[in-house]
């Protein structure tokens, strides 16, 4: 039986919480990489109201526009920059 996998790369990680899953990979004697999936998949796969959750919090932030949230949006920005 073959598996199929896929590559996640995750970036800007806060630096307490990636040494976090470090120390719990080294007290259970997983890589990073297996203990990013076993939380994962605990969080995602084994607790379908966590999935939800997340999977809304990524549709939110996905669809974020800052003009709403009352910042500037990266256009007016280059225009006040080009118009120093």
């Amino acid at each position: 039986m073959e598996v199929s996998v896929s590559i996640l790369h995750v970036r800007n990680v806060p630096e307490n919480l990636y040494d976090q899953i470090r120390r719990l990979a080294e007290q259970e004697n997983r890589s990073i990489s297996a203990q990013v999936i076993y939380l994962l998949e605990r969080a995602v796969v084994q607790n379908p109201q966590a999935q939800q959750e997340i999977l809304g919090n990524i549709r939110r932030r996905r669809t974020f526009n800052p003009e709403q949230a009352g910042a500037p949006g990266s256009l007016s920005l280059l225009r006040e920059d080009r118009a120093r």
